[in-house]
């Protein structure tokens, strides 16, 4: 019957694999003695608690779990419906067999904890309840069903200028209601952003802040994550701040206008060294079509001096005065 009808309980028990970034290393190093062999004939561990003052329940008393409509490394999203209201919704089930280290544990209450802080957006995705039992953590969020945006930028080859800046406008804005509230979001690509239904016109909602974390004035953070692509040039230098989410909106704006993004290689580490020499082409089609202030301001968003770079207002004012 494959995955349409399995329940949080069977997804707690998926193994889905991990990806690229040293935050799996650090996690890793936090002890994790179950990934080395065997059980040795010990007595299975009792469940661990992820979420603080909520009562463990059981998903499927108050919501009918339904098809697949995603994976990512630690968590199944899942289709459900309000049982009691019949409203359609997502959840998410994060597996506990896959938390094995206390860094994975605080990594799900920090993504629960900012989403919670985070204030209600027509751009981001918004949290119903999150909920635990023995086997996940779930988020139930409201549904999005329009896809990916990084499959419409597939199916369109390239945006025009004013469709690309309605679109990254709209990712800036996200960025600067994060960093007003503390925090970076620290993995903005076109995959975690979700049209909310299929019309070209549709609302686009940030949805992963699984990367995401907290931080103060003038703190500065070491620890490589992220998606290769959009990394700024100060993660791979492990010396960054909220400044990163600028540069990572500006190389989704490149993409919108050209279809490709801007530091591309064969390996993760082909393009990390194009990052960090920072070279942009302009010349490849269609950017001789494109206006001198697009360019402008895609090179303002990838300028490789954080303190230099544009922030989300100053991107936002420019938006306003180019392109609107």
């Amino acid at each position: 019957m494959g995955n349409c009808c399995r329940s949080p309980a069977a997804v707690a028990r998926e193994d889905v694999k991990s990806s690229f970034s040293d935050h799996h290393a650090k996690r890793a190093a936090a002890g994790d003695s179950s990934a080395a062999g065997g059980i040795g004939g010990k007595k299975k561990p009792p469940p661990i608690t992820v979420l603080t003052g909520v009562p463990k329940e059981n998903i499927e008393d108050r919501y009918l779990v339904d098809r697949e409509l995603g994976r990512g490394e630690f968590g199944v999203t899942y289709l459900c419906i309000d049982r009691e209201t019949r409203e359609l919704l997502a959840c998410k089930s994060i597996s506990k067999r896959k938390l094995r280290t206390a860094v994975d544990v605080e990594d799900v209450r920090r993504e629960v904890a900012i989403m919670r802080h985070l204030p209600r957006s027509p751009s981001i995705v918004s949290l119903r309840e999150a909920c635990e039992d023995d086997n996940a953590v779930h988020l139930v969020m409201e549904l999005c069903e329009g896809g990916e945006l990084f499959d419409r930028i597939v199916a369109r080859g390239h945006y025009t200028e004013r469709a690309a800046a309605a679109v990254a406008r709209t990712i800036v804005e996200v960025v600067q209601l994060c960093h007003k509230h503390g925090v970076i979001h620290r993995d903005l690509k076109p995959e975690n952003f979700l049209f909310a239904n299929k019309k070209e016109n549709s609302p686009l909602k940030a949805i992963d802040f699984g990367l995401s974390i907290f931080f103060k004035p003038g703190e500065r953070f070491s620890e490589i994550v992220g998606s290769p692509y959009y990394m700024a040039p100060e993660v791979l230098k492990r010396n960054y701040g909220p400044e990163i989410d600028i540069w990572s909106a500006g190389v989704i704006l490149y993409i919108l206008l050209c279809g490709v993004p801007p530091f591309w290689a064969e390996s993760e580490q082909g393009v990390a060294q194009a990052i960090l020499r920072g070279l942009i082409d302009f010349k490849r089609e269609p950017w001789p079509s494109i206006s001198e202030s697009a360019k402008s301001l895609v090179r303002q968003m990838l300028e490789p001096d954080p303190k230099l770079r544009l922030t989300a207002k100053q991107v936002l004012g420019m938006f306003v005065v180019f392109f609107f």
